[in-house]
């Protein structure tokens, strides 16, 4: 006797269910969203959900008793994509990584798996977007080992997996998960429940077989990833590629890494043979001019695990048309604001006569408050009129009493800005090393008063 196949009433747009239909979604309040799913009508292994998404059967364990082995890791072939991976793709992980169209994510993928093919590990591109043809075109374009990877024009996860099974690859790219299709679920691809259902159907494949899978993902108007938040949940490891204001760079961030660190960038250049790796990302944000100008310093940031040196420009110009404006880019506008009232009341500089611009130079985006010395400094030299040297750069965080804070990893950004070439720090005097730095004058300040005075003797 068949086992009666499980029902359920689901809401195209946010993924809430029912246990009957409805007319009107209570939760985001869409209409005729609600269709019905079946769930389990085909009594298989291959559908036992039972397994969830470990792929194994569950038992009680003690904390103690679990291994403490590492990971087993595959090398990419590009150190900056390993680099924001945690140190490799580790095997029976799901990475989901996503972007505008256009940004590469299908080129640094194919790049990616030709190195691994190299290795002798069996690697498979799965299509649902592109044919096979071009990506074949575009495989000969960057000069990728075509003989060495293997390709499948598929939708359907259940035949994937079919396949898989067949031909037992270590990789598997996923293009892309929002045209991928459950056959147990009664709506188009592309909708929450067919992501939601697709990608717990492979991440449950990946972590049983022990296959490492990458999946693209789309991106909303907003630039947030597309699909229901559980996909986000379901994966292992969540990156994002993004290009630089001027298009000419493309950066790899990982907003979630279950093996490595959270934030790691790792940045590219775009040309006609792909995607090439910048060794020295520093260097690229530092193309500055030979004749130093007012309103332009340097800061040091960390991101991940490495420090990144880039220039923060302001501008300060006379208000012509009666509100005078306060522009951030790069960084958050709420933060200008609250420096420019410290700079007010704890430097003795007023500006609120003033047009105040700033912008992060090379499209990089700060989310550190490291930053906060930098940028009072350049809108001080812009409202001054004073050159700040070239060999000089400022990083420490301000508080509203006008207190300089020290920040993270102080002494490996010397470091760095020193074996850059620069002589003259400002920095907060906590974050003062204990040995001196050869070749570098080091500033120690404890209030933004201390800092200003510096910065008009330099």
């Amino acid at each position: 006797m068949s086992k009666k196949a499980k029902i359920a009433f689901v809401c195209q747009e946010c993924g809430a269910d029912y246990p009957r239909w409805n007319g009107q979604c209570t939760s985001c309040g869409e209409w005729n969203a609600i269709k019905e799913v079946r769930l389990g009508a085909v009594a298989s292994e291959r559908n036992n959900r039972s397994l969830g998404y470990a792929g194994s059967v569950s038992e009680v364990k003690l904390l103690s008793d679990v291994s403490l082995a590492q990971a087993e890791r595959i090398a990419t072939g590009m150190s900056e994509f390993d680099r924001v991976l945690g140190g490799g793709i580790v095997t029976g992980s799901v990475v989901l990584i996503g972007g505008a169209p256009g940004a590469g994510k299908s080129t640094l993928l194919l790049q990616a798996i030709a190195n691994i093919a190299i290795q002798g590990v069996p690697v498979l591109y799965v299509s649902g977007e592109e044919s096979l043809q071009q990506i074949a075109e575009r495989a000969h374009r960057l000069g990728l080992p075509a003989d060495k990877i293997m390709m499948l024009a598929e939708t359907s996860v259940q035949r994937i997996c079919d396949v898989l099974d067949e031909i037992q690859p270590k990789v598997l790219v996923i293009d892309s998960i929002q045209v991928v299709y459950s056959q147990d679920v009664e709506s188009a691809p592309g909708s929450v429940s067919q992501v939601r259902e697709s990608a717990s159907y492979l991440t449950q494949y990946a972590k049983k077989h022990h296959i490492s899978i990458f999946m693209v993902g789309h991106v909303t108007k907003d630039q947030s990833l597309a699909g229901p938040m559980t996909l986000s949940h379901i994966v292992d490891t969540q990156v994002m590629l993004s290009s630089t204001d001027d298009a000419r760079f493309r950066v790899l961030r990982a907003d979630k890494n279950r093996f490595g660190s959270v934030g790691e960038l790792g940045f590219f250049a775009m040309d006609s043979a792909g995607l090439k790796e910048v060794k020295n990302p520093s260097a690229m944000f530092l193309n500055r001019p030979d004749k130093p100008s007012p309103g332009s310093v340097v800061t040091v940031l960390w991101e991940g695990t490495r420090p990144l040196l880039v220039e923060i420009q302001a501008l300060v110009t006379e208000c012509q048309y009666g509100n005078p404006r306060r522009l951030a880019v790069g960084f958050d506008q709420n933060r200008l604001a609250m420096l420019l009232a410290v700079l007010t009341r704890h430097g003795g500089i007023f500006t609120a006569n003033d047009e105040i611009y700033a912008n992060v130079v090379g499209g990089i985006r700060v989310t550190e408050t490291s930053s906060d010395l930098a940028i009072i400094v350049g809108i001080v030299s812009s409202f001054r009129d004073k050159v700040i040297p070239h060999e000089a750069f400022f990083f420490g965080e301000i508080g509203l009493s006008g207190e300089i804070r020290p920040v993270a990893n102080g002494q490996s950004r010397l470091n760095d800005a020193a074996k850059h070439g620069f002589k003259i720090a400002v920095i907060p005097k906590a974050n003062a090393p204990k040995k001196r730095i050869e070749g570098l004058q080091i500033h120690p300040v404890a209030t933004l008063s201390e800092a200003l005075d510096v910065v008009s003797q330099l």
